[in-house]
């Protein structure tokens, strides 16, 4: 490259250097660009998602809200919901198929109703969770965000839902004759255990939902499978007291049986430790970190990905 000075001499400067033959990755490099929407570090992301708390819970709550804002009733489907899928359950299995066997009316009413809504929580945190990505893909693709917010967001809500549904819990567990005491303050970690669990159930569902939409179509028959093997209308040990016992031990393990059992043994008198499996709050603690840390470094390791196709 030349140019003429004032004096009419030539002066040259060297030529630019030949990128042409640089892989892409080396160009982008050289002018200082780097990939738009690329998976931070695990430690970063984390960081990234704490930041955005404020956004995590101000969308929990607009969702709760929004849910049912149609509805003339409006925020009492919130309680109404589980509490009238009780019904259904005590009528068909307490009364007709007798599966209240092994426990009196006033144990096994508490008994049911807490099952349900705890396994609820659970169900709705899944079926959330695996609409997370898909059916948020504008926000997805229109803001820069940690793509986790949406799922644990999601479970927050699904919380939240849960803790209006404990007024009504409580009102059926004392109206039944267990009044409150100290153990009832065991439902606080209980509660934070399957909250983790939730958390992770749902971060791994969004991203098998981000890839198979088709899933959400799918997880309603899995889940009512879950909740017939998980024992919310009848106790698994008596049931299947003729059976192997590995049948039993498999179906009490389950995580969704685990949180459900140690919320009943806080909150209703007669439902003692026999009726719970050994280490149960081990067990309980072992679900929740080893499916919420696979969870989030399992949807993590998929965040460049989501909404782009």
């Amino acid at each position: 490259m030349s140019e003429t000075t004032h004096h009419g001499a030539v002066a040259t400067s060297p030529a630019p250097p030949v990128e042409d033959d640089l892989p892409p990755a080396q160009l982008a490099a050289a002018h200082g660009l780097t990939v738009s929407g690329a998976r931070p570090g695990l430690a970063d992301y984390v960081r990234q998602l704490w930041g955005r708390r404020h956004f995590i819970l101000a969308f929990s709550q607009a969702k709760l809200t929004a849910q049912y804002s149609k509805a003339k009733l409006g925020q009492l489907w919130q309680v109404a919901t589980p509490l009238l899928n009780a019904l259904v359950y005590f009528l068909i299995f307490g009364l007709i198929l007798q599966a209240n066997r092994g426990m009196s009316t006033s144990v096994y009413v508490p008994f049911l109703v807490t099952g349900v809504f705890v396994f609820t929580f659970t169900q709705s945190s899944v079926m959330a969770g695996v609409r997370a990505i898909s059916g948020n893909l504008g926000l997805v693709r229109a803001l820069h965000f940690p793509r986790a917010s949406l799922p644990v967001s999601f479970s927050l809500q699904q919380l939240q839902q849960l803790l209006f549904s404990m007024v009504v819990l409580v009102a059926v567990v004392v109206a039944f004759g267990s009044l409150p005491t100290w153990s009832w303050l065991l439902v606080v970690p209980a509660l934070a255990l399957q909250f983790v669990f939730n958390t992770g159930l749902a971060l791994i569902m969004a991203r098998l939902g981000a890839r198979t939409p088709d899933l959400a179509q799918l997880m309603p028959f899995v889940m009512r499978t879950w909740l017939y093997a998980s024992g919310v209308m009848f106790s698994i040990p008596i049931m299947l007291r003729d059976r192997p016992a590995w049948i039993a031990d498999i179906l009490m393990y389950n995580p969704a049986a685990i949180y459900m059992d140690l919320v009943r043994f806080a909150l209703i008198d007669e439902y003692g430790s026999s009726n719970l499996p050994a280490h149960v709050w081990a067990a309980g603690l072992a679900w929740a970190l080893v499916v919420g840390v696979a969870g989030f470094v399992y949807f993590w390791k998929a965040e460049e990905r989501y909404g782009r196709g």
